[in-house]
């Protein structure tokens, strides 16, 4: 079972800086596999495979927001953080469960799909595209990941209660004809974050 860590609402390239060191003490065995979940003052990033075309909102403008644009090293394209979203890094050693990344990216779906379902929100996968999804058309979790010496870091972006209307800025994932939701979205009501992060991390002592 990992360790737990909650780090609040926390600067994005702080706190990666902060799973790179966790990186460093878990590949040389000083601590173990954690389970990070935070939240993040509004910031745009841009994984391996993005671009800045998927960014709609000219830089300046955003940086007159106070709105950050970070490229990263996980995998997949743009997307967005703010307040209001769960954000968890599993920083986990994939030789203490299974070598294998695509297997642990379907586990942390499934992890999302089993916590929104005692929600009461029906979700699941779409065939050809990472994350979690209402229906086929709106996306609820959007999940990055790196590894390396088979540690991971980066992970998933659960919306909870965060302003959607944000997520204009971009192309979410740079996907054009899907749309974004929220567990309040999707409840008609605000969702207490603190029960979603005890009942997201129950999910996740479950599969890991």
């Amino acid at each position: 079972m990992p360790e737990y860590q909650d780090w609040g609402l926390i600067n994005y390239n702080e706190a990666w800086d902060r799973q790179r060191l966790l990186v460093s003490e878990i590949k040389s065995g000083r601590k173990k596999s954690t389970l990070v979940f935070c939240q993040h003052p509004t910031v745009i990033t841009i994984g391996k495979t993005g671009t800045i075309d998927n960014v709609l909102q000219n830089v300046d403008y955003l940086n007159s927001r106070g709105v950050e644009v970070v490229y990263n090293n996980r995998g997949g394209d743009v997307t967005l953080h703010n307040p209001g979203q769960l954000v968890g890094y599993p920083i986990f050693n994939l030789k203490d469960f299974r070598t294998d990344l695509h297997w642990f990216l379907r586990e942390i779906e499934a992890v999302i799909i089993e916590l929104l379902a005692s929600y009461g929100i029906a979700s699941g996968r779409v065939e050809g595209l990472t994350g979690v999804w209402i229906g086929n058309l709106r996306k609820i979790c959007a999940i990055g990941l790196h590894c390396s010496g088979w540690v991971t870091s980066h992970g998933f972006a659960l919306n909870v209660n965060n302003d959607m209307d944000e997520f204009s800025f971009i192309v979410p994932c740079g996907i054009d004809n899907k749309e974004v939701t929220s567990m309040s979205n999707e409840l008609g009501m605000n969702v207490a974050m603190d029960e979603v992060k005890r009942d997201c991390k129950k999910f996740f002592d479950s599969h890991f």
